[in-house]
C-alpha cells in the first residue's frame, strides 16, 4: 500500500510566525509551528513530521510537495552535502542543518517518493496542507490556540512537543502536549 500525503509550510513575513502541516485526509493530519521561522523551515518540518508519524508502518510514502527546495534537498543535494561535511558547493554551511539532519535520519530505510505539485492552484491535498500550515502561522501571530490535528493512527509522534519543535535559535514552540485543536471546515 502507498500512503499519499501533502506537506506544506507557511511563514508570515518570512521569517515570521510560521506553521507546518501534513495531510492525508480530514481524519489524518498534523500541524505545528513557531513564533518565528522561515517558510523553508516550515516546509522541511512538515515532511519530517510526516515521516515520523508514519515511521511505524511499512507502507510506501508518496509525498506531494510544492517546495522544489525540499524535494531537491532530500532527493538530489543531501548526498553531496553529507560528503562535504554538510557544506554546499561554495563551501558555506548548509542552511537548516538541524532539520535536514533529522530528515536524513527519518528517511533512512524508508520507501518514499516525492511528487511536485504546483501550489495555490486547487490541488485538494496541497490546499488542505497549506490551509493548516497558514492557520498555525496565523494563530501564532494572534497568540491563539495552535491547531495540531489528530495525527496518524498508532503514531508515537502524535501531537507531542519534541525538542525539534522549537525554532532554530530557540524561539517559539510547537503545539502543547496533547495538542490544542480548533475546528476547521472540511477541505475535501
Amino acid at each position: 500500500m502507498t500512503i499519499t500525503a501533502a506537506a506544506d509550510g507557511s511563514a508570515l513575513g518570512n521569517p515570521g510566525p510560521a506553521g507546518w502541516a501534513w495531510v492525508i485526509d480530514d481524519q489524518m493530519w498534523a500541524a505545528g509551528g513557531w513564533k518565528h521561522a522561515t517558510n523553508n523551515q516550515g516546509e522541511l518540518k512538515a515532511v519530517l513530521e510526516l515521516f515520523r508519524a508514519t515511521a511505524h508502518v511499512d507502507d510506501d510514502l508518496l509525498v506531494l510537495c510544492d517546495s522544489q527546495y525540499v524535494i531537491n534537498s532530500i532527493t538530489s543535494w543531501m548526498p553531496g552535502w553529507k560528503k562535504k561535511g554538510w557544506r554546499k558547493s561554495d563551501g558555506k554551511p548548509v542552511l537548516n542543518l538541524e532539520l535536514l539532519q533529522e530528515l536524513d535520519a527519518a528517511i533512512a530505510g524508508r520507501r518514499y517518493r516525492f511528487e511536485w505539485v504546483r501550489g495555490h492552484v486547487g490541488h485538494p491535498l496541497n490546499e488542505a496542507a497549506d490551509f493548516r500550515a497558514r492557520s498555525v502561522a496565523e494563530a501564532y501571530q494572534r497568540g491563539a490556540a495552535i491547531p495540531s490535528g489528530p495525527g496518524y493512527p498508532g503514531s508515537l509522534a502524535g501531537n507531542t512537543v519534541s525538542a525539534s519543535d522549537h525554532a532554530p535559535g530557540g524561539t517559539g514552540t510547537g503545539a502543547a502536549p496533547g495538542g490544542s485543536r480548533t475546528a476547521s471546515a472540511s477541505l475535501f
